[in-house]
């Protein structure tokens, strides 16, 4: 009788640990499903959009330099962004070379011609890119993965969060 006792508590044992793993397997999604991704702060975003297509000639350098994107870094380390990219919805890609953003720092990224600043990098281009009335500014790394993305349009409709800081002047 005594085997039998023995058997039966070493199976009460071993069914009550496999429980015991099961409710903690189960817990941990369910605190993690509680987590959103949006809260906490990324390292780098798209922290600002500036659109400047008022002026007469919308192609002269000065105006196209007047329409940016600002990258953030919010982390204390430096973060390098060679290889990564800034896109816009039909495609225009300005890709970052040989650039490392500061600790706690933040670049504007120009349209128009310029030379290459800590605080100011130029696309080099000779046309706007950003529309206007509608647009994606999509930020991604040097593994091709979206890092931020931000969209506006003037309709008010929409999800008004997406839609961080893009000024329309």
């Amino acid at each position: 009788m005594s085997a039998s006792v023995s058997v039966t508590a070493r199976r009460l044992t071993a069914a009550a640990a496999a429980a015991a793993a099961l409710i903690g397997v189960t817990a941990l999604p369910a605190s993690a499903a509680d987590h959103h991704p949006r809260s906490y702060r990324q390292s780098v975003v798209i922290s600002g959009v500036h659109l400047d297509h008022q002026a007469r000639d919308h192609r002269s350098n000065r105006v196209l330099n007047r329409e940016w994107v600002e990258i953030t870094n919010n982390t204390r380390h430096d973060v390098n962004l060679s290889g990564w990219t800034l896109s816009d919805r039909h495609g225009h890609t300005y890709r970052f070379h040989h650039y490392r953003l500061d600790g706690r720092a933040t670049v504007r990224v120009h349209t128009g011609y310029g030379r290459d600043t800590r605080t100011d990098l130029y696309q080099d281009r000779r046309t706007p890119i950003w529309d206007r009335h509608a647009d994606t500014a999509t930020l991604r790394n040097d593994h091709h993965r979206i890092v931020d993305r931000v969209g506006w349009d003037n309709t008010r409709r929409g999800d008004r969060d997406d839609r961080r800081h893009a000024d329309h002047r």
